[in-house]
């Protein structure tokens, strides 16, 4: 058994034995603890592919692997996602999220050049709960969490299938057309926001 066969058979392990539960376990608390928070449109919690993890483990960056000790390094093994109606709503469940979460990390997703568009997001990586964790079992103690709003979670998966994993390479018209929805998702994102103020 090569490497990379020894490192699948020891994450799909991971995944199937303290993944999983641990995640249906996270994503039953989340929306214990979210049951008075207004505009939530959804918690999601999943347990990373075996897949989506082995492609990550084996990235190179420089000429060396990025990942020396991917069952260690990898954050987001365990991946939790809250979809909120507005982008003010954002900033409200993140101050939330790191009321009870102790945060490792916290980013925010933006683009740099004022001409661009493209995926935004709140992501933190977040030390799991004790009273969560499978007894017994190795697994990690962190999370990610995204926190977005309808729209820039709808505009990342469809973004996410067309252009990361179609059967060919989008071309420049068809870039152009992605790019044009993401401005489209960007400005709703910001009138919704403006009459959720003026109405709410």
């Amino acid at each position: 058994m090569n490497n990379v066969d020894d490192l699948r058979a020891q994450y799909q392990i991971r995944r199937d034995g303290v993944l999983i539960p641990t995640a249906t376990a996270l994503e039953r608390l989340i929306n214990e603890l979210c049951r008075e928070c207004l505009h939530i449109d959804r918690v999601a919690v999943r347990a990373k592919s075996t897949e989506r993890f082995i492609q990550k483990a084996l990235k190179i960056e420089n000429g060396y692997p990025k990942y020396p000790d991917p069952l260690n390094q990898i954050q987001d093994q365990i991946g939790a996602r809250i979809v909120v109606f507005y982008l003010s709503d954002v900033d409200v469940i993140t101050k939330w999220i790191k009321g009870y979460f102790p945060p490792i990390e916290e980013k925010d997703i933006t683009l740099e050049k004022a001409t661009e568009f493209g995926y935004e997001g709140k992501h933190f990586i977040l030390f799991l709960p004790k009273d969560i964790k499978i007894s017994g079992q190795i697994g990690p103690n962190f999370f990610e969490m995204q926190i977005v709003t309808l729209f820039q979670h709808a505009w990342g998966e469809a973004n996410h299938d067309l252009v990361y994993k179609p059967k060919m390479e989008p071309n420049f018209e068809q870039r152009k057309k992605v790019a044009f929805t993401a401005a489209q998702a960007w400005g709703v994102d910001r009138i919704f926001d403006e009459l959720a103020q003026e109405l709410l």
